[in-house]
């Protein structure tokens, strides 16, 4: 009997949940499709990114950055608060300049948002020169706190004035994205500072069917978010675009609007965040206890999505001393936010960085507790300038397919900040035309990748240059150390295309799929980070309770956790009945078909050398990947089926190597019909080596999927990879008791269209 209780009474997130779904519900029942426009949404306070607030305010992060050098000698310079303060205290008595001697330099203050901006009355400032910028206690919030000391911070210019027309670095959603929650927010990254006097509505702006959405517009560091003031329509196509009039702090407008389109999903996104890696001082994976860490280097940390950056600041990301907090600015660009310190840290001493509660993703989603780490300096800085260890494609490459990722991987951890589209540029060689991009940078890799907007050209065949800038105004690593060269590769393009992941649109939030059939939990440790469902009554669920306060039969012995939502034909509470899990399921059943050995021909065999010569050859069997290392790509099996380290002794583990490129896609073709998955060996206990799939050189598991349609058995303790989609059932682990459950991961999905899901003390994160 399945005994699923409504939203809890005393929780705020359930009732935000509650808001959220009758939201949806209303705009559903409107009739809200593609193209229904903002006029089929009804009512709702929208999706309001809340701002942590601190006793006293802080300074989150100014521009130019302190100790900055070759600063363009016509831009105005700004600073960020973390929290709203009282405009009538931001004005030119504590907002100052000052040059050479002390000497004032005379300006205008204005006051946007968090942001306040010193406008120099006459430009260019003097060339090759420093200048000092300060913000004084005089400076308050709207509830009187003030700074506990004057803010000062320096800077020297350049020779030269800024005329370089800004671009758009990379956006929250990758043009062509689906799948997207309802309740998120839109985000644009720049490639240098921005007036913030020139983003707002009507130079970001949001749009469905070419009818335009309400939404409010804020702006903090290099981030320009659109949030909108109400849920989203459910699978709808909308269009961001961020126009000429946003202009940098120089004055420089976008050389052209800025557009890209995505397409929302069923349902919100109510999924906490996580740390998923910390960088601390540059030390990428970082982890308590570390020592003789740089004392100059700032401190990253990467989340499993993107964040709100105005809930990002100084008071939610702290780095301290004996209780003491070191003084610092923090900044955000994609998934990472980075902590510098205004000046050197102490040599040989103890420190904590702490992420509070305060931080939330573009949906409001704040994380379930603070993360808390310490680490111990050594006693130097860190003065050795970072290198391109590797580039994929590699220089002078030909051949190289028109959707290609240009990717270059570094020595150490770098300043996301300083990775954009103006010091990471690609252009037909010989002085062609450049290329119009996004660019990224992981934080756990130390990969950088430019995307281009639209393909290459590859008939004919044509040669780009891709370049790395070196200096001050090029790419540094987290101790501000600059590339020593410009960092220049070309290659040859062909008319080929690389393989790309499936679209996955509806189904992409899923964790679980139990098609139309179950889903069921066993055991006390599964724990499913995203949502799950099944295209059935919610009867069909079992062992499990979703972040809405969703109880579905629950016993001592059979009790895990679903971060996001549990969705059925019925369920949850104030959703439309069907409409999440039957997109999924149509969406899934697209990609199933899409990945098959029909629609994408001519596998690679993984047992043969002629077609895989860094395969290993026969293995344990053509259908065997243990102990393999394989290069993208899409691979099929001679046999029907595939292993992975089932024979006893267990046999090794499969790893993925992406050589770098940070796009890079797996597809892995059992037979149709028949194929089958097996990874590890089932048994209530541990067994003696778990299986596990690695990635390495830049892979993702967002990248790696698997047709299986006769099923698949993920064996106790094992680390799986990849999207698994099938036409029949998918275990994991094994049910049963054990002297201690034994935790099995996935990182990745378990979507089956037409049979069930079993998870035993599984733990899912979806990428």
């Amino acid at each position: 009997m399945n005994t699923m209780s409504g939203f809890k009474g005393n929780s705020s997130h359930s009732r935000i949940l509650a808001w959220a779904m009758a939201l949806m519900l209303s705009a559903l029942a409107a009739g809200c499709g593609g193209g229904g426009g903002q006029d089929a949404i009804l009512g709702g306070a929208g999706v309001t990114p809340a701002v942590t607030t601190p006793s006293a305010t802080t300074v989150t992060v100014t521009a130019p950055a302190n100790n900055g050098v070759g600063v363009a000698t016509n831009g105005k310079i700004s600073v960020t608060f973390g929290q709203a303060m009282d405009p009538a205290t931001i004005n030119s008595t504590t907002f100052t300049l000052t040059g050479p001697g002390g000497t004032a330099v005379p300006g205008t203050v204005t006051y946007v948002g968090n942001t306040a901006t010193f406008t120099p009355t006459t430009l260019p400032l003097a060339s090759n020169t420093a200048y000092t910028a300060t913000i004084t206690t005089g400076a308050k919030t709207l509830t009187g706190a003030a700074l506990d000391s004057d803010y000062v911070w320096t800077f020297t210019t350049g020779a030269v004035a800024d005329t370089t027309a800004p671009t758009v670095t990379s956006t929250g959603a990758a043009n062509g994205a689906t799948g997207l929650p309802v309740n998120r927010a839109s985000t644009a990254i720049f490639s240098e500072p921005m007036d913030p006097a020139t983003i707002g509505a009507t130079t970001f702006t949001l749009t469905t069917g070419g009818a335009a959405v309400a939404g409010a517009v804020s702006y903090i560091g290099t981030t320009a978010t659109f949030t909108p003031a109400a849920v989203l329509a459910a699978n709808t196509a909308y269009t961001s675009t961020v126009t000429t009039g946003a202009k940098d702090l120089a004055g420089n407008a976008l050389a052209a609007n800025y557009a890209w389109s995505w397409t929302t999903a069923a349902t919100p996104d109510v999924t906490k965040p996580t740390v998923t890696a910390t960088g601390v001082y540059g030390t990428t994976g970082t982890t308590s206890g570390a020592t003789g860490l740089p004392t100059n280097r700032s401190a990253t940390v990467t989340f499993s999505e993107q964040m709100d950056p105005l809930t990002l600041t100084t008071a939610t990301l702290t780095v301290s001393a004996g209780g003491v907090a070191v003084a610092g600015t923090v900044t955000h660009t994609g998934t990472t936010a980075t902590f510098k310190p205004t000046s050197l840290l102490a040599a040989n001493t103890l420190y904590t960085t702490t992420i509070t509660t305060g931080v939330k993703d573009l949906a409001g989603n704040a994380m379930a507790s603070n993360y808390v780490l310490t680490w111990t300096t050594g006693a130097a800085a860190d003065s050795t300038a970072p290198t391109v260890t590797s580039t994929n494609p590699a220089d002078l490459a030909i051949g190289i397919c028109v959707n290609k990722t240009i990717n270059a991987t570094f020595s150490e951890a770098m300043d996301p900040l300083t990775i954009t589209t103006a010091s990471f540029t690609l252009a037909v060689t010989g002085g062609g035309a450049a290329v119009t991009g996004v660019v990224a940078y992981d934080s756990v890799t130390n990969i950088a990748s430019f995307n281009p907007v639209a393909n290459l050209t590859g008939t004919p065949a044509t040669s780009y240059t891709a370049t790395i800038k070196s200096g001050a105004s090029g790419v540094m690593d987290l101790a501000g150390n600059a590339l020593a060269t410009d960092k220049v590769i070309s290659f040859t393009t062909n008319a080929s295309n690389c393989t790309t992941a499936p679209v996955l649109g509806a189904a992409a939030p899923f964790g679980g799929f139990g098609g139309n059939a179950t889903l069921t939990s066993d055991g006390v440790n599964t724990v499913i980070n995203g949502d799950i469902g099944v295209n059935a009554a919610s009867t069909k669920i079992t062992g499990l309770t979703d972040s809405g306060g969703n109880v579905y039969t629950i016993t001592t012995l059979n009790s895990g956790l679903v971060n996001g939502l549990v969705y059925t034909l019925t369920a949850p509470p104030g959703s439309v009945a069907a409409a999440a899990v039957t997109a999924a399921r149509a969406n899934a059943l697209v990609a199933f078909n899409s990945i098959s050995p029909a629609s994408l021909p001519g596998g690679i065999d993984v047992s043969s050398l002629a077609q895989c010569p860094s395969c290993g050859g026969a293995g344990q069997g053509p259908g065997q990947l243990a102990g393999r290392t394989l290069p993208p790509g899409v691979y099929l099996s001679t046999s029907g089926t595939y292993g992975i380290g089932i024979t006893v002794p267990t046999a090794g583990n499969l790893t993925l190597d992406a050589g770098g490129d940070a796009n890079a896609v797996w597809v892995f073709q059992t037979a149709a019909g028949i194929g089958t998955l097996t990874v590890g060996v089932t048994g209530p206990a541990t067994p003696a080596t778990p299986i596990k799939v690695l990635l390495v050189n830049g892979a993702q598991a967002k990248n790696v999927y698997w047709y299986v349609p006769a099923g698949a058995t993920i064996g106790t303790g094992s680390t799986m990879v990849g999207t698994m989609l099938a036409d029949a059932a998918i275990t994991i682990s094994t049910t049963g008791l054990a002297p201690l459950p034994v935790t099995t991961t996935l990182n990745g999905r378990a979507i089956a269209l037409t049979a069930g899901v079993t998870m035993a003390n599984t733990v899912v994160n979806v990428p």
